[in-house]
């Protein structure tokens, strides 16, 4: 049958092999066929409410290809693919002007670098696994999404390094204590993952409970600070406060939506495509990232302007 197809057709056509038909492959003439939620494999099937427009069976080469077609990935390929070119940009003008215009010290390089590149890397690997989530290998599936996770972790270290640098900047012991504490809880979530069974659906409640706190936890640093900066009354918790609790909104909103899976939860089948819970949540990932970015550089500027407070010899 493929015989009788005109020639420049046959030039033009992808072949991949579904499933168990392994002798069967489908011509598709420069597309890649879409599924529905009934038609993919059982490791993909993760919400039900997302019923069409699924990418499936490919290989390595053909994932690659479908990010520049339409599918229910596709929103959430390039939102965090744009969102590591703007950490990538960020990056450049922090190093290159608006570190240098504060006066920054080496320790400020450092810490801004470590931030940056943590986001960055959140971003790719988040962009990896959405892309590479319709191999026709479950192994290579699961090996991206264990690296989704992993830079999950290593997005919310950046979050924490320069945020605990600048707010214990007048206090090196408790700095030290804390940035100690959430690399050691980091590396723990990252031996975690070696267990056989971390990325079975069956661990999904464990796996959300493990992040929910690794990230909580930053509510005790938080009230530290409060606490020796001299209360809700100081100048320096009155400036920064509402800004850690507008990233605390952030990340709380982008949370509920990733674990309700709202609104495709009440339209099923309406937002294949877009305005689904996790392309929100990737839209709002990006953002508190890039509110804690701008959140360090208030605070650094901050910390060169005033010094820091001298101790007496009663406290």
């Amino acid at each position: 049958m493929l015989l009788k197809m005109p020639q420049k057709l046959l030039k033009t056509a992808h072949y991949i092999e579904l499933g168990s038909y392994q002798h069967w492959p489908v011509l598709i003439p420069q597309r890649i066929r879409l599924y529905t939620f009934e038609q993919i494999p059982l490791f993909l099937k993760e919400n039900p409410y997302i019923t069409d427009g699924y990418r499936a069976h490919l290989p390595s080469k053909l994932c690659l290809r479908s990010i520049f077609m339409l599918s229910n990935e596709t929103v959430n390929i390039w939102s965090h693919l744009l969102g590591f070119l703007l950490f990538f940009s960020l990056g450049v003008n922090d190093l290159s002007s608006v570190l240098p215009a504060s006066g920054a010290n080496r320790e400020d390089y450092v810490i801004y670098a470590i931030g940056l590149f943590c986001f960055q890397v959140c971003m790719l690997c988040s962009v990896g696994y959405h892309l590479f989530s319709c191999h026709r290998s479950e192994k290579t599936c699961r090996r991206w999404l264990a690296l989704d996770y992993a830079g999950i972790s290593v997005g919310i270290l950046g979050c924490y390094v320069p945020g605990i640098f600048y707010a214990f900047y007048c206090n090196a012991f408790w700095r030290q204590v804390y940035l100690l504490t959430v690399l050691s809880l980091i590396l723990a979530v990252f031996c975690a993952q070696v267990h056989p069974r971390y990325l079975s659906n069956d661990w999904r409640r464990i796996r959300v409970t493990i992040f929910c706190c690794v990230a909580g936890i930053s509510v005790i640093p938080a009230c530290h600070w409060v606490w020796l900066t001299g209360g809700f009354t100081s100048d320096v918790v009155q400036l920064f406060l509402p800004r850690v609790l507008v990233m605390y909104l952030i990340a709380g909103s982008a949370f509920l939506f990733y674990v309700t899976k709202i609104p495709e939860r009440y339209f099923p089948g309406q937002l294949n495509y877009l305005g689904a819970s996790h392309q929100v949540w990737h839209i709002l990932v990006v953002v508190m990232f890039y509110w804690w970015h701008q959140t360090a550089v208030h605070i650094m500027h901050f910390r060169h302007s005033q010094a820091c407070p001298t101790r007496t010899s009663s406290g």
